[in-house]
């Protein structure tokens, strides 16, 4: 038995310590919005943030992230509108959406690092697959967060 911080809810749970997060996510916890893609840490759909960071949950036994904050899409917003939820929607970003999940987790947490990124940035750090192609539309939709954050701010 031990406890996971989700979305800033504690849960207990009574599985195998060395279950990839994203199992306890999608098949203990019903928390579907993080997906399967790979498995082998390569594609990016199933990115949530620990501690702020982008991680790939295919990847990460849960009972090696013991009293770490974890937030997956879910815990982003409760209404899905996050300024990167937004931005995405107003960019029109997703094609067939699939990677998207993964794709904003990724995003949130560089504008959470880099408030106004330049396309470097962004390429270096979204390196999450898109079997669509949509790159550019990522990028426009990361741009348009940061400007939505800037005018927050002033």
């Amino acid at each position: 038995m031990f406890r996971l911080n989700i979305n800033a809810v504690d849960y207990d749970l009574d599985i195998d310590p060395d279950t990839p997060l994203l199992w306890v996510l999608r098949d203990h916890l019903d928390m579907t919005g993080t997906k399967y893609g790979c498995g082998i840490n390569q594609c990016g759909a199933c990115t949530v943030q620990i501690n702020g960071k982008p991680v790939r949950s295919c990847q990460v036994a849960a009972g090696k992230i013991l009293k770490q904050r974890i937030v997956t899409i879910e815990g982003l917003s409760v209404d899905s509108s996050h300024v990167v939820q937004a931005a995405w929607v107003e960019a029109d970003v997703p094609q067939c959406g699939y990677c998207q999940s993964g794709q904003i987790m990724a995003a949130a947490a560089l504008l959470d690092r880099i408030p106004d990124p330049s396309d470097e940035d962004i390429d270096r750090a979204m390196n999450n697959i898109c079997r669509c192609g949509t790159y550019q539309r990522i990028r426009k939709g990361i741009h348009l967060a940061a400007a939505k954050l800037a005018e927050k701010a002033s």
